[in-house]
């Protein structure tokens, strides 16, 4: 996607040096654009935890080239099992960190023990995941925009589309899930607008949702996480759509903190609920959500928020007493009951068992 009209990808390799990735420093959007340089698969793993990158489709990606890093320090089994070890214990509930991590670890061994093709097949497989991650976000957005088409047709009217927390480019390596369709639909000229939750405590939709959509030019409006509930009550909200981080092989969904809610009050108004993923964010090996590790982050980030002042420098201020507890849980899980469909790179289905294997059979066991 565009920023101030030049084309990024969220991560890519540096120009005049192979052994180093960039990436866009997500800590200081939207007030800052700020490329950060990954030189080893430590500093990859300090990213990840500390959200400089975010999102499932990126997380999995930026392991898959903390892999191959990796492999320019030492590239033998013990040593790498231990590095894809560490990054997986990052962000524990994006299914695609160790996804990624497995790929190429399978990848390597494959290639026998040489150290050089081990390193030639980590780098083209850090190379091949992030294309993936790209085409299959596009797709995707093919697939769900005629459900933005379909709802244009019926009411010949600007479409209301919420979303929450921040599934967009900044989320994969390009083009994102739930703002896909969103991006497609804009392109062909529909007339869309888009009610950004705030997405507390991280803020990921008042800071990065936004910012991306402005970008792009689409119309948007930030709302406080409270007010989806009225919006629907009162007609507007069309649909609501968001990304996830693991979705288990029954459809339950596990996304930003808050998703759950909005779920269960797009049900009770007859709003269609949809989960836009690429297939890497499938978990084949849960039957359900309660199998799902739910990442329970630092109190600090509940208590204090940062924020631009007046003086143009970027500050922390504390919120609540000092001395008072914060519960920090990352993720909710979404059952498949309230879930309209899931919008994937191979097409629309229902979030059940049966139309997901359907859709990809080659995970039937």
């Amino acid at each position: 996607m565009n920023v101030n009209g030049k084309h990024y990808r969220t991560i890519w390799e540096k120009e005049d040096n192979p052994r180093a990735v960039e990436i866009i420093d997500q800590r200081y959007l939207p007030h800052n654009f700020v490329i950060e340089q990954l030189n080893n698969w430590k500093e990859v793993a300090i990213a990840i935890k500390e959200m400089h990158v975010r999102g499932a489709g990126l997380i999995g990606a930026t392991a898959g080239y903390g892999m191959y890093l990796a492999t320019l320090e030492n590239a033998e089994d013990n040593f790498l099992e231990e590095a894809g070890k560490q990054l997986k214990a990052t962000r524990p509930t994006a299914v695609n960190l160790a996804w990624a991590v497995d790929r190429q670890l399978a990848a390597i061994k494959r290639v026998g023990e040489d150290k050089l093709s081990r390193i030639l097949s980590a780098h083209q497989t850090a190379k091949k995941i992030a294309d993936e991650d790209t085409e299959y976000c596009r797709k995707l957005g093919e697939y769900g925009v005629k459900i933005i088409e379909e709802i244009y047709q019926n009411k010949k009217d600007v479409v209301n589309i919420e979303t929450h927390c921040n599934a967009g480019w900044l989320a994969f390596v390009d083009y994102g899930s739930a703002l896909s369709p969103i991006y497609v639909a804009h392109e062909k000229g529909i007339p869309v607008h888009v009610w950004v939750d705030i997405t507390g405590p991280w803020n990921q939709g008042a800071k990065l949702t936004a910012w991306e959509l402005g970008q792009q030019g689409i119309p948007h409006t930030i709302i406080a996480d409270n007010t989806g509930g009225h919006l629907m009550q009162i007609g507007k909200v069309d649909m609501m759509i968001t990304g996830a981080d693991r979705v288990a092989i029954n459809g339950d969904a596990a996304n930003k903190i808050g998703t759950y809610l909005k779920a269960v009050v797009a049900k009770d108004n007859n709003i269609p609920f949809y989960i836009a993923l690429p297939s890497s964010t499938f978990d084949w090996n849960i039957g359900s959500g309660k199998e799902i590790p739910i990442e329970e982050r630092g109190s600090d980030e509940v208590k204090y928020a940062s924020g631009l002042t007046k003086e143009g420098k970027i500050e922390k201020v504390l919120l609540t007493p000092e001395n008072s507890p914060a519960l920090n849980y990352g993720f909710d899980v979404t059952p498949a009951r309230l879930i309209e469909g899931l919008i994937t790179e191979r097409g629309i289905c229902k979030a059940d068992k049966e139309s997901i294997l359907n859709l990809f059979p080659e995970h039937k066991k």
